[in-house]
């Protein structure tokens, strides 16, 4: 009914303003059409489904996925999908309320093991023994569990790199512009210190702020840690305050438009968190 519903929405809006309501793909012929929330996911059906499947990430280059809107456009493309695959819990709640449920829905955070972190961090992907499981159950859901079992493998290669590479390091403590490295501190052994809560927007109360100076002069760290998609500013202000630099830890929401184009993809800003994390650590 619902989409019944939807699709006569659309043609009015077509009737009424001369334009298409559909999205931006079609599916090419003998190919699951996959419509995914932002990049983490969009990554894992590409890469598990190859030539199988027509991809379309609802997120574009670089936008942050918690502030997507959903067009007629969207609902349609998500209502006529094979697979749609988001993360759930209320990370993109337009998308949510888009796609209801049914065998088609992948909220992919109700995955054993990836429930979200105890302060409510969503960004599983960023340990890559849990992107794993993403990864399994996408596989599953195409009809690609080989795809899927290689991919693993390049993330279980991934974790190795990570766990030797912050295996030594002088200081373990990262400080970041939000709160949103929870599963890849647990992960190896390291302690966030956040500027902000969840929400990259968020602006500290000052005498937070002030802690958090306070806290990064106490731990000896030498960096604060911004992200791509949000601005530097509070960053670089508990920089300044602390006597410490900044450089970019990426929480890998989405890829920026340069990075696109460079070819840049989950695995090449994985490592390049790893080089960023290894030097401001002081790892050997």
């Amino acid at each position: 009914m619902l989409r019944t519903i939807t699709t006569l929405i659309c043609l009015g809006v077509v009737v009424a303003a001369g334009s298409g309501c559909g999205g931006t793909s079609q599916a090419r012929p003998g190919t699951t059409q996959v419509v995914a929330g932002f990049y983490p996911l969009a990554f894992a059906a590409e890469a598990v489904g190859g030539d199988a499947v027509d991809v379309r990430n609802l997120t574009p280059a670089g936008a942050e996925p918690h502030d997507l809107e959903i067009s007629p456009g969207d609902v349609r493309d998500v209502h006529s999908a094979g697979v749609v695959l988001l993360l759930g819990h209320g990370f993109q709640p337009e998308l949510e309320k888009a796609a209801g449920s049914g065998s088609e829905v992948l909220a992919l955070l109700d995955t054993p093991g990836l429930e979200p972190f105890a302060n409510g961090d969503p960004h599983v992907w960023l340990d890559p023994r849990r992107y794993a499981l993403i990864v399994r159950r996408v596989g599953a859901a195409l009809g690609r569990r080989g795809a899927a079992t290689r991919l693993v493998a390049r993330l279980d290669e991934l974790d190795r790199e990570y766990r030797r590479g912050l295996a030594r390091c002088d200081r373990r403590e990262i400080v970041t512009s939000h709160e949103a490295f929870a599963y890849l501190a647990q992960r190896y052994r390291l302690r966030q210190i956040a500027v902000t809560g969840l929400t990259p927007e968020a602006e500290p109360a000052p005498r937070d702020l002030e802690r958090v100076v306070d806290l990064v002069r106490s731990t000896d760290a030498t960096t604060v840690f911004f992200e791509t998609l949000v601005s530097p500013r509070l960053a670089e202000t508990v920089a300044r305050e602390a006597g410490a630099k900044t450089a970019v830890l990426d929480p890998i929401e989405g890829l920026t438009a340069e990075e696109a184009d460079r070819g840049d993809d989950y695995f090449t800003l994985m490592r390049r968190n790893l080089a960023a994390l290894r030097q401001a650590l002081g790892c050997r």
